[in-house]
């Protein structure tokens, strides 16, 4: 009898190994939480973690093996999932990136987008997108040998590793791409700025010319947008920080649709939205946006005294250096 139990034992034992080799096994304990649930996401599959009584997440379930995203109700972070791994994760919301870390069954491959992420956010983007022409190859080639040295250090599935590669020459190739932009428009800088001739929030309508012989800070953004949003609070103390400085002018172009006329003008009321405030003739389309090359909001400009472009993607009043910048130009 005690023989046909330990069989029994080791029957079950052998099943339930079977089928986690089927499934993904999940487990996350997280301190300062943001929700009471975790989501993890791609194009095409959704699954929600809720949190047990005891603050746990946890779950078992099929998966295409890949890359997917894991959204904490605030923040997100990159992961990488097979059936058959067993993976717990630890992490304090309060320090998303700088905290999370993985043990159990596919814990080095997760641990290693960790890193990179948080390497990712400590990178000078903005140094290497203002680069010149000769120097950014050989920054983007740094980067990349940084990287892929890196991936060749660690000890990961061969899958991961080949998946991971492919992403990350795509990752790649679009920073190509967006330097070219970029370029294009910073040789916008020390042309004839593009004209405007836009309605006022407070009647009438508003030409640039209007502001000669000032320096023009430009925030062209949306009401929609997230982002252009956030820099708000940062715009504001800005403007007070300049204000009745009769060197600089404050404008802000919305490029809300025309159906969205009436919201624009009650946001701008509701929040109090200081400076000039006008609203674009055609949207995207309008012959202002179209000359900055502007396809990504939000986008700040200086255009100097004389109408002549200073800096076509200029700091957001959230930077570092914005302050810094005004002063320069003030002097």
């Amino acid at each position: 009898m005690k023989k046909l139990a330990l069989f029994v034992i080791a029957f079950v034992a052998l099943s339930f190994t079977y089928l986690n080799e089927d499934k993904v096994v999940f487990t996350a304990k997280i301190e300062n939480r943001n929700s009471d649930s975790l989501t993890i996401k791609s194009r095409g599959f959704s699954k929600v973690i809720v949190a047990n009584k005891n603050g746990v997440f946890k779950d078992e379930f099929e998966i295409t093996e890949g890359f997917y995203q894991l959204f904490d109700g605030a923040e997100y972070a990159q992961i990488y999932l097979k059936n058959g791994f067993n993976l717990s994760m630890t992490m304090d919301a309060k320090e998303f990136d700088e905290t999370i870390k993985f043990t159990g069954k596919g814990a080095n491959e997760n641990n290693f987008l960790a890193e990179m992420a948080l390497a990712d956010e400590d990178f000078d983007y903005n140094t290497l997108l203002q680069a010149s022409e000769e120097d950014f190859p050989k920054l983007l080639e740094k980067k990349k040998e940084s990287v892929l040295s890196k991936l060749n250090e660690k000890s990961l599935d061969e899958n991961f590793v080949n998946t991971y590669k492919m992403q990350f020459e795509q990752s790649m190739v679009g920073l190509q791409m967006y330097y070219n932009e970029s370029l294009k428009v910073r040789k916008l800088n020390g042309t004839k700025s593009p004209d405007f001739d836009f309605e006022n929030h407070k009647g009438g309508k508003t030409k640039l010319a209007d502001f000669k012989g000032k320096y023009v800070y430009i925030d062209v953004w949306a009401t929609w947008c997230g982002p252009c949003r956030a820099e708000i609070p940062h715009l504001k103390k800005l403007e007070e920080h300049y204000h009745g400085n009769n060197k600089v002018a404050f404008v802000s172009i919305s490029i809300d649709r025309v159906k969205d006329h009436d919201k624009w003008k009650k946001f701008v009321t509701d929040k109090e939205l200081g400076g000039v405030q006008l609203f674009a003739d055609k949207d995207w389309n309008s012959e202002f946006v179209k000359g900055y090359k502007i396809n990504g909001i939000p986008r700040f400009i200086i255009v100097g005294p004389n109408g002549e472009v200073v800096n076509a993607d200029a700091p957001r009043p959230s930077a570092a250096n914005i302050y810094e910048t005004f002063d320069a130009l003030l002097k």
